[in-house]
């Protein structure tokens, strides 16, 4: 087993608990990416997807994730198909009934022993198609195969 594929299992296995507190794992100035809904968005650094994190897990009750799937892709990139679990603190709804539960995916850049790139796929689909494995389903969705830039740094 690849370093990258190994790191990634060692991050899967504390999702799997419940475990989102760890993040070690990332480098500092990671760039964490929700491609797909609920709520896209991108940020850069540890701070700001721990934020992101934070907030979505607030609407769920024993929120983790179960890997199917773990695929080393080059050697850099390591996708992971998810299937999540959890209950809706407000509405009380399995995931699973939410449609959540058919199949998501996260792909890890993993870069000198920390992940420089996550990004979260709610349609494990659409990850397939981003990483070039299945066609796109919906030509009308942005793909991150193109992604934003970081905000520029500011020197003091």
């Amino acid at each position: 087993m690849s370093e990258n594929l190994e790191l990634v299992h060692t991050i899967l296995a504390e999702w799997e608990r419940g475990n989102f507190r760890s993040v070690d794992w990332a480098h500092p100035q990671i760039e964490y990416a929700i491609v797909d809904e609920p709520g896209s968005q991108v940020g850069w650094g540890v701070a700001a997807m721990t934020r992101t994190w934070r907030e979505f897990l607030t609407a769920w009750d024993e929120y983790r994730v179960e890997a199917h799937e773990y695929r080393e892709l080059d050697e850099e990139r390591v996708l992971v198909a998810l299937r999540a679990q959890g209950r809706g603190k407000a509405s009380g709804l399995d995931i699973g009934a939410t449609g959540g539960g058919r199949g998501s995916a996260n792909v890890f850049h993993v870069r000198g022993g920390k992940v420089t790139r996550l990004v979260s796929y709610f349609d494990r689909d659409r990850a397939l198609a981003d990483v070039g494995l299945a066609p796109e389903r919906d030509p009308s969705t942005v793909s991150l195969r193109h992604r934003p830039q970081p905000p520029p740094t500011r020197s003091t």
